[in-house]
């Protein structure tokens, strides 16, 4: 038995198979000399992988209607594959430099695509992203090169690996996972959060783990201690399935809160919302008795939908269409009736990518400080367009609320305003019915956002406090680096009296503010919160039935006393 420390990032207990996900392969392609002899047997296994990657398009088209824009981008891939002129060149440059096809194909390829960028032609720059593209497909069965899919993890075992990408973690929704043991991560990173919000026990900041586990070893994780058990002893095993039951047990106990309301002894009264990342979460939402949606992240279907296209080895062309987002929108407005649902606009960038041509990879230096969120939605905002003309078409089958991300000034806001304006002329001019009066509000997650929130709240229907960078950004501290988590600290009076000062200005202006952070479901946090006098607070479905719990044990009194202790 070997027990691993590290740092709790979603409690409860994890029993399970070790599945190890290997670390990412680099590609590398080999060069070598050949012979003129050996040029012909080069030149048939480049035919034959190219007429396997024809075979994988011809596949693809057979699923797509005609109109549609990737069946449009898979018939230019299928173009590019046939070139004779580029084909030609190819052959060309095996039988005159005489060194493998990857290696000559690499080459030609980066050549060919290189004087399509410096064309001067647009069209013909998009163009060289699409010859790199397929073409690597090619080289990758020459090579045989055959990177990790995340999509191969088995159900009910414990995912062991260095980290997770964002995007990755979407197969949390899709599969039964019974932990996760991570070596990077920290306790509000994205990968936390979406844990918390599947109840999958995590723990992070585990030192070499992938080093020290091997796959189907027996493990157990404990996400309420932060250690990882490696093939543990039939002592702690019982131990560990006893206080598993216990889990159990409590999780039943606290099923007697799903219909009641969030209220304390004396019966005041909390709104208790739930954050999702997907129309499939919703479920959730409804079944832990949430009094609405307060944060719909639009981000997780954008990844959703580029991991989807991944699978099939192709990139995500664009962002999803209009109409996808649209019916994404209304299932969860119309599932939620007339309760409230507020759905932020799209927050990427950072550490969460959507793989788009039309938004490409900045490889910034410091991408949480970049080019995301509000930022990039006005940087290209036709994607911003078309996510308001989805969301005001869904409007009229819920009670539908808009979020802006990372909002630092007033004009950002009334930029918005605006285009939120032209989007409703537009579909007035198409006679497409909406709701004129969707409130817009602004996630307050910046030093900056508040300490001006009271110019911002002239302008807003409503705050949304993000805790998580809200902390990150007040106290300079990465949020996704485990090295530092125990200088997170959302109870650090920076962090406090940035809250209580944008309670202040939101109650000047009389407009309602919640906090949707994982702020908003702790226990502890919600005394400190209930204190300053917020009453909206927004978390992972499974945490609304503890605080339920939570706050029938407590007098509004009793809570804001021990809420003083901290201020």
């Amino acid at each position: 038995m070997n027990v691993l420390f590290g740092v709790s990032a979603s409690d409860g207990l994890g029993l399970g198979k070790a599945f190890v996900v290997p670390e990412t392969e680099e590609r590398i392609i080999p060069k070598n000399k050949i012979s003129s002899g050996e040029a012909k047997r080069e030149w048939k296994r480049f035919e034959k992988a190219v007429e396997k990657e024809q075979k994988k398009i011809e596949n693809h088209l057979s699923t797509l209607e005609a109109g549609n824009i990737q069946r449009t981008i898979f018939e230019t891939y299928q173009l590019m594959l046939s070139d004779p002129v580029f084909i030609e060149e190819v052959k060309k440059s095996l039988n005159t430099e005489l060194f493998n096809i990857e290696y000559v194909l690499e080459n030609k390829v980066r050549d060919y695509a290189d004087k399509l960028r410096s064309s001067g032609n647009d069209y013909l720059a998009d163009r060289a992203h699409d010859i790199e593209d397929v073409f690597d497909r090619v080289i990758d069965s020459l090579i045989d090169f055959h990177p990790f899919n995340i999509e191969e993890v088995p159900d009910d075992v414990v995912i062991v690996a260095k980290g997770m990408k964002t995007s990755d973690t979407v197969i949390l929704a899709k599969r039964k996972i019974a932990g996760l043991a991570l070596t990077e991560g920290g306790i509000s990173s994205h990968v936390a959060i979406l844990a918390k919000s599947y109840g999958i026990p995590a723990v992070v900041g585990l030192k070499d783990v992938i080093d020290q586990v091997q796959n189907d070893d027996f493990l157990i994780v404990d996400g309420t201690l932060g250690e990882l058990i490696v093939q543990p002893d039939e002592l702690s095993l019982k131990e560990y399935k006893e206080k598993l039951h216990k889990q159990e047990e409590y999780r039943r106990t606290l099923e007697k809160y799903r219909d009641l309301p969030g209220k304390t002894k004396d019966g005041t009264r909390f709104n208790l919302y739930a954050n999702i990342g997907s129309p499939e979460e919703v479920k959730l939402a409804i079944d832990a008795g949430a009094d609405g949606i307060g944060l719909f992240r639009t981000e997780f279907l954008f990844m959703s939908a580029s991991n989807e296209m991944a699978e099939d080895g192709y990139p995500l062309t664009s962002p999803l269409s209009e109409e996808t987002q649209f019916q994404a929108y209304k299932q969860v407005l119309e599932a939620m009736g007339d309760k409230p649902v507020t759905i932020r606009t799209l927050d990427a960038g950072g550490d969460k990518l959507i793989h788009s041509k039309e938004v490409p990879d900045m490889h910034e230096k410091n991408p949480l400080m970049g080019l995301r969120a509000v930022r990039l939605s006005l940087s290209y905002p036709h994607i911003l367009r078309t996510q308001l003309r989805a969301l005001y078409r869904a409007s009229v089958y819920g009670n539908l609320k808009i979020l802006l991300p990372l909002i630092t000034t007033e004009s950002q806001v009334e930029t918005i305003k605006g285009i939120a304006k032209g989007v409703q002329l537009q579909l007035k001019s198409e006679h497409i019915p909406f709701k004129e009066d969707v409130p817009i509000g602004i996630m307050v997650e910046t030093a900056a956002a508040a300490i001006i929130s009271d110019c911002l709240a002239p302008r807003c229907d409503f705050f949304s406090l993000g805790t998580n960078d809200l902390t990150q950004y007040t106290l300079g501290i990465d949020r996704e680096n485990p090295a530092v988590a125990p200088l997170y600290n959302e109870f650090h009076l920076a962090v406090l009296r940035m809250i209580e000062m944008t309670v202040k200005n939101a109650k000047s202006y009389n407009i309602p503010v919640s906090v949707c952070g994982e702020m908003g479901g702790r226990k502890e946090s919600l005394i400190v919160l209930s204190g300053m006098g917020i009453r909206n607070l927004s978390m992972s479905p499974k945490q609304i039935p503890v605080i339920k719990e939570t706050l029938a044990q407590f007098t509004i009194e009793e809570l804001e006393n021990i809420s003083r202790t901290f201020n």
